[in-house]
C-alpha cells in the first residue's frame, strides 16, 4: 500500500455541524427581522475560521446595525439556542464517515483531526459519536494564533502526530481549509459542504469528491 496518513477537519466533514448552526442562525434572524442574505453571507465567511475570527467577522457585519450590546445579545441567544437543540453533543454524521474510518483503521493508516473548533469541543463530539477510537491525535483551533487559511494548525498537527506533510491527506470542506492544507505542503482533498468548489479549489485540491464515500473510493485506488 502507498504510504500516507490522513487528517480530517471536523465541522462539515465528519459532522453536519455547519448546516446545523446555519439553520439556528437563520431561525433567529427571521425572528428578529434581520436581512437573511446578510446573515447567510456572514455565516459563509466564518466557515473554516476559529472562534475569535468568527466573532470578528460577525461583529463587523452586525455591530453597525445592532450596536455592540445588541450584537452580543444576538450572539448569546443563537449560541444558547444551538446548544439547547444539540445538548447531547451528537450532531448528524456525514455519509460515509464510519466506512472510511473503518477502512483506514483496518489498513493501518494513521488518522488525526485538525479543527478550528476548540479541542475540548472536538473531543466531546467525537466521543459522543463513539468515533474517538479511530483517531491518533486531535489539534483544535485553540492551539493556534492564526486560523485557517494560515497553515499553522496543519503544521502543528503534522508535527504533533509525527506525520510528514507531503505524505498526509487533509480532508476539508472549506476554502480556507484547502488553502491551509496546500500551504502546509499536504495533499488536500475537498468534500464541499455548503459552498461548491470553484476554479481556485480545483487547482489547489488533489481531488474533489462529492462525499466521504467517494474519498474512500479514491484512497482505495492508491493501495
Amino acid at each position: 500500500m502507498t504510504k500516507y496518513n490522513v487528517i480530517f477537519d471536523m465541522d462539515g466533514v465528519i459532522f453536519d455541524t455547519e448546516r446545523a448552526l446555519y439553520d439556528c442562525w437563520m431561525e433567529k434572524a427571521r425572528e428578529h427581522g434581520l436581512d437573511l442574505d446578510l446573515v447567510s453571507e456572514t455565516y459563509i465567511k466564518c466557515i473554516g475560521t476559529n472562534d475569535n475570527q468568527t466573532k470578528e467577522i460577525y461583529e463587523k457585519a452586525f455591530a453597525p446595525i445592532l450596536g455592540h450590546d445588541g450584537c452580543k445579545a444576538l450572539w448569546d441567544e443563537v449560541t444558547a439556542f444551538h446548544q439547547d437543540r444539540y445538548k447531547d453533543g451528537l450532531f448528524p454524521i456525514k455519509p460515509g464517515v464510519k466506512e472510511i474510518l473503518d477502512y483506514l483503521h483496518e489498513n493501518g493508516v494513521k488518522v488525526g483531526i485538525a479543527s478550528s473548533s476548540k479541542k475540548a469541543t472536538v473531543e466531546r463530539q467525537i466521543g459522543a459519536a463513539k468515533l474517538d477510537r479511530y483517531f491518533d491525535g486531535i489539534v483544535g483551533g485553540d492551539a493556534v494564533k492564526i486560523s485557517k487559511p494560515n497553515p499553522e494548525i496543519y503544521l502543528i498537527a503534522c508535527n504533533d502526530f509525527g506525520f510528514k506533510p507531503e505524505e498526509t491527506f487533509a480532508i476539508e470542506d472549506s476554502f480556507n481549509g484547502i488553502r491551509a492544507a496546500k500551504a502546509a505542503g499536504m495533499r488536500p482533498i475537498m468534500v464541499p459542504d455548503m459552498i461548491p468548489a470553484d476554479e481556485e479549489m480545483e487547482q489547489l485540491a488533489e481531488h474533489i469528491c462529492i462525499d466521504l464515500k467517494e474519498v474512500n473510493e479514491y484512497l482505495r485506488t492508491l493501495s
